[in-house]
């Protein structure tokens, strides 16, 4: 009962967080330079033709009254049209975010994979030569930026050697899986190194805890003792740190993509700031707004549901 609660609750805590969500993205993107208006009408922009156009668009009217029909708006799906692409964003958002979604869930998927059993091989050979590899190893990948990594990574991997495509995002899901490998190792690799190394230092907690002591004196084997509590614990940390961190995932995405040439949300996103497409920078930006913090909901609630210890309440 009390966990079902705790859900509830939860669920009725992002609501308000969403309004203050959209009410912030709607107020950024009026704070930005210029207007609409202008944008749309370029060298043709008079005051009679702006005033037209805001008047159109809903922008002469005070901004509360701006933000109702905004909300309106969103709820029945409608998050205008872009300025220069002609097309409702909406459409947009539909056909780019699943791939940018597709891409940073991959590149997660990566980074545990590199993080955990690395994490657990350093904190089992804890201040030797291996230890001391794996750390400097990700102390590197902390270090690059990941338009860096991303470089090396299409120059070597995918131009010079040819193992991996240089760009294109594929068919199906094998071709996905394919055509983002690049990609998604380069979020992945900058987020392994954060997982690697705040997971080390978790499991050398654990190892030297009491209980580890206590299951060792049972007579519980080290695979046994790895498997029922360090891993477990393992597993809590990195559900918390992945979700915490995705909103730099898709920070990287964005990036990612406009060096892979991957058809998400990068270049779209890079090409609206720069031709003042408010409605795409808007529907963008409250689009992953909303996205992290479900994100962060799920990673609250898989938290309290591992660890037994957190309080429902």
């Amino acid at each position: 009962m009390a966990r079902g609660n705790y859900v509830l609750t939860r669920l009725l805590q992002i609501i308000p967080t969403f309004f203050i969500i959209m009410f912030l993205v709607f107020m950024m993107v009026r704070l930005l330079p210029g207007d609409p208006a202008s944008a749309i009408l370029g060298d043709r922009a008079t005051e009679e033709a702006v005033a037209r156009i805001n008047a159109k668009m809903g922008l002469d009217k005070p901004l509360l009254v701006q933000f109702g029909i905004f909300v309106g708006n969103f709820f029945q799906g409608d998050l205008g049209d872009s300025l220069n692409l002609k097309i409702p964003v909406f459409d947009l958002i539909k056909q780019r975010v699943p791939v940018t979604v597709f891409l940073t869930l991959y590149g997660a998927l990566i980074s545990v994979l590199l993080a955990v059993p690395l994490a657990l091989l350093a904190a089992l050979r804890r201040n030797t030569a291996v230890d001391n590899i794996i750390r400097l190893l990700f102390q590197i990948g902390l270090s690059l930026p990941t338009f860096y990594i991303a470089l090396q990574l299409l120059t070597y991997l995918g131009a010079r050697w040819g193992w991996f495509p240089i760009g294109g995002y594929g068919d199906n899901f094998v071709d996905h899986l394919y055509h983002l490998f690049l990609p998604a190792l380069t979020l992945g690799f900058n987020m392994a190194a954060i997982l690697l190394r705040n997971l080390r230092t978790s499991i050398i907690e654990v190892l030297s805890a009491e209980y580890i002591r206590y299951a060792r004196a049972k007579g519980l084997g080290t695979q046994q003792v790895l498997m029922r509590h360090v891993l477990r614990n393992a597993m809590i940390s990195t559900v918390t740190l992945v979700g915490l961190n995705i909103g730099a995932l898709f920070g990287g995405a964005v990036i990612t993509e406009s060096v892979f040439a991957i058809p998400g949300v990068g270049r779209l996103m890079i090409d609206s700031i720069f031709g003042r497409d408010y409605q795409v920078i808007q529907g963008l930006t409250l689009t992953f707004a909303i996205l992290v913090s479900i994100v962060f909901l799920l990673t609250d609630l898989a938290y309290a549901q591992l660890d037994p210890r957190v309080e429902m309440t």
